[in-house]
């Protein structure tokens, strides 16, 4: 699998410049979980540079802010789809609101995942 260089610089990139909503949600995921499941940050796939990605369960976490298109998103995703990925979609409105709760929900949503494998 060829890697595309300018695309790993721009996800370490990013990686160092995470909104908000991004990093607040990054402080509560990047805790490993007791089953072995660990999220990715800024995680290049394909074209697309995915917010949060764990790959044990093939599931990219997107936090939507005032300026995401919704047709790129519909795009992405389906493409995503196409890649076997689930994607689990979070408004930053609610990370802002409480992102401890934001992290349970995609946590309880990983684990049903798993549960489903």
């Amino acid at each position: 699998m060829k890697r595309d260089i300018r695309k790993l610089a721009l996800a370490k990139q990013m990686r160092r410049q995470l909104t908000t909503p991004e990093y607040l949600l990054w402080e509560r995921l990047k805790r490993r979980d007791g089953d072995g499941i660990a999220f990715r940050r800024q995680h290049p796939k394909g074209p697309y540079i995915l917010d949060f990605y764990c790959h044990r369960v093939r599931l990219c976490v997107e936090i939507d802010g005032a300026l995401h298109d919704s047709d790129q998103d519909e795009r992405r995703d389906r493409w995503l789809n196409t890649q076997g990925i689930e994607v689990y979609r979070i408004h930053a409105a609610e990370v802002f609101g409480n992102p401890d709760e934001v992290a349970e929900s995609v946590w309880a949503y990983v684990k049903t995942r798993l549960s489903d494998k």
